[in-house]
């Protein structure tokens, strides 16, 4: 089996909180590279008077790259996942997320432009009353991912490496 490889191209995000909150998304579920598309998030970000926070251990490692065209940068081998929702596309709990995968999620107040659409090897959706925001969307995505796979998660080692500094419950039972 081939070591899955996971990217995440975002289509004219705007808002830095929503990218730095992807970001985390993206260290918490070993995604390393993020993509996007549009100058409204440089330009959010000039104007932002507070900087980003990207010192949290989980997001440190990844690289947030501009691009003129998300299908450009997509790597050999990807299959192209689309979130969005579109007619016909399928719902996430029945999704089956490919090993190498190139996510793209379309922005808050738009969507992703049917000719990308259209390259998608699969479109799929949130089943939701309404839409999400993107790093809520980016999140749940990624862990529907982590849940469908055959990995053995359940570990106290797991626990405290995750933590930070100022949890140290444990679960007692009586």
């Amino acid at each position: 089996m081939s070591h899955s490889s996971v990217h995440i191209g975002l289509v004219n995000p705007k808002s830095p909180d929503n990218v730095g909150s992807v970001m985390r998304a993206a260290g918490n579920y070993q995604v390393t590279d993020i993509y996007y598309t549009g100058d409204r998030y440089p330009r959010a970000l000039s104007f932002q008077t507070r900087s980003l926070d990207l010192s949290r251990k989980v997001s440190k490692d990844v690289v947030v790259t501009g691009t003129d065209s998300l299908v450009d940068v997509i790597p050999a081998g990807m299959k192209v996942v689309c979130v969005e929702l579109a007619v016909d596309a399928v719902p996430l709990p029945s999704f089956k997320h490919p090993e190498q995968a190139f996510y793209i999620f379309g922005p808050e107040d738009g969507s992703i432009s049917q000719d990308v659409i259209d390259i998608a090897d699969e479109v799929v959706y949130i089943p939701t009353i309404g839409c999400m925001n993107l790093a809520a969307t980016v999140n749940v995505v990624l862990y529907d991912r982590l849940a469908k796979q055959d990995l053995n998660l359940a570990s106290n080692e797991l626990v405290r490496s995750s933590r930070d500094r100022n949890n140290r419950l444990q679960v007692t039972k009586e």
